[in-house]
C-alpha cells in the first residue's frame, strides 16, 4: 500500500512540538463526524494502521493518525522525559486542538494502548470511547515496579529490557533490516523464542531473519527509511518506567480507577505478550468493556487479521451510536 496515497500533515502543537499525522476525511465530512485517533506502538508508525484507514473512512468516519514522538517524521528530543506518557497524553490533546476535535474515539496499538488507558486518565474530557489492541488495562500503582521487577514476574517481557539499556541504541540502528525483519513476523517461529526470551541480541547478531516476515520487501524498507535518522526516541518509551510512576503518583491517579466509557479489546492467543489473565484482572475496572480474542494470532494483528481488527471496531463503533462530538461519558476517579 502507498504511503504516498494518503493525506500527509505536519503541525507544530501548542506543547512546542511537531508533529506529522495522516488526516483522511470522509466524503460527507461536517462538524457531526466523528473522529478515530489512531495511535501506534513501537517499533511502528502511522503506517501501522494502513490496512484499516481506507475503511473506516469508507464508513463516515474521520482517521487521523500520527507519527509518535520520536518516531517517523515527527520530532524527536532527546530527553527521556518527553517521552512518559503524561507528556505523549498532552502532545495528543493538543494535536486534537489543532485539528478543531473536542472529543474522539482513541485507538491504540502497544504502546499505543498503554498511552489510550493513560489518555482515559490524563486527559478524561476528551474522549468518546476507547479501543486497546493487544495491550490490555494495567492501572496505575501504589508503589514502584520497576522494569526488572516487571521481567521477573513476566518473562516474555524480558526483551524490554534490552530496549531499555544504553547499547540498545546504536545496535539496533547498526541492524535494522536484521530488526524490522526479526520484530515484523508471526507468532510461531523459531526467532520469536528469542525474542520472548530476550535474546533479541542474538537475533541481530546471529540468527537468520528471513523465516515468517510479515513485511514485504517495500514496507520494509518503508519502515527502515523512517528509523534511519536514529532509534533514541523510540527506544526511550522504554526508559520511562520511574518517570511515568512518579507523574502518575505525584498527581494521585488512583490506582483502581474505573473506566466508565466504552472500552474495545481485541488481542490474539498467540500473543505472548498480550496477557489475557491481565485482561481478566482489568475487567472489574473496566465497567464498559467488550473483548475480542483471535485464536491463532500473534501481536500484529492490523496486518495478521488486518480484516478482523477492521470490522471488529466497526461493529463495536456502531453498536455505540456515539451522535455528536459532545456525547458525554466520564471516567469515575
Amino acid at each position: 500500500m502507498d504511503p504516498a496515497s494518503f493525506q500527509h500533515c505536519e503541525a507544530r502543537l501548542s506543547t512546542g512540538r511537531t508533529y506529522h499525522f495522516v488526516d483522511q476525511k470522509p466524503q460527507n465530512y461536517s462538524n457531526e463526524t466523528q473522529t478515530l485517533l489512531c495511535v501506534h506502538g513501537f517499533p511502528d508508525l502511522w503506517y501501522g494502521w494502513r490496512y484499516q484507514i481506507g475503511p473506516w473512512v469508507e464508513r463516515g468516519y474521520r482517521v487521523v493518525v500520527p507519527d509518535m514522538l520520536g518516531f517517523g517524521k515527527t520530532d524527536m528530543p532527546t530527553e527521556t522525559w518527553a517521552y512518559s506518557t503524561k507528556h505523549l497524553c498532552s502532545d495528543l490533546a493538543a494535536l486534537l486542538d489543532h485539528i478543531g476535535v473536542h472529543k474522539a474515539v482513541f485507538i491504540g496499538h502497544d504502546w499505543g494502548a498503554y498511552i489510550g488507558t493513560r489518555f482515559a486518565l490524563w486527559q478524561p474530557d476528551r474522549l468518546l470511547a476507547l479501543a486497546i489492541v493487544s495491550v490490555p488495562y494495567a492501572p496505575p500503582r501504589e508503589q514502584y515496579f520497576s522494569l526488572e521487577q516487571m521481567v521477573e514476574h513476566y518473562p516474555a517481557f524480558s526483551y524490554m529490557l534490552y530496549f531499555a539499556s544504553e547499547e540498545s541504541t546504536v545496535e539496533v540502528e547498526a541492524h535494522l533490516p536484521a530488526f524490522f525483519s526479526a520484530i515484523y513476523r508471526s507468532s510461531t517461529t523459531r526467532i520469536d523464542h528469542l525474542l520472548r526470551s530476550g535474546r533479541l541480541r542474538e537475533v541481530l547478531f546471529d540468527a537468520p531473519v528471513t523465516e515468517g516476515c510479515i513485511l514485504n520487501e517495500e514496507e520494509r524498507s518503508y519502515y527502515i527509511s523512517n528509523y534511519r535518522r536514529g532509534m533514541i526516541g523510540p527506544l526511550s518509551y522504554y526508559r520511562t518506567t520511574e518517570i511515568r510512576f512518579e507523574e502518575e503518583l505525584a498527581a494521585s491517579l488512583p490506582n483502581r480507577a474505573h473506566i466508565s466509557l466504552p472500552v474495545f479489546f481485541i488481542g490474539g492467543t498467540e500473543d505472548r505478550t498480550c496477557s489475557l489473565s491481565a485482561l481478566e484482572t482489568s475487567k472489574a475496572l473496566l465497567n464498559n468493556l467488550t473483548a475480542v480474542i483471535l485464536q491463532g494470532r500473534g501481536h500484529w494483528l492490523m496486518i495478521e487479521a488486518a480484516d478482523s481488527v477492521t470490522q471488529e471496531i466497526l461493529r463495536w463503533l456502531e453498536s455505540l451510536a456515539l451522535t455528536t462530538p459532545g456525547s458525554q461519558h466520564k471516567l469515575h476517579l
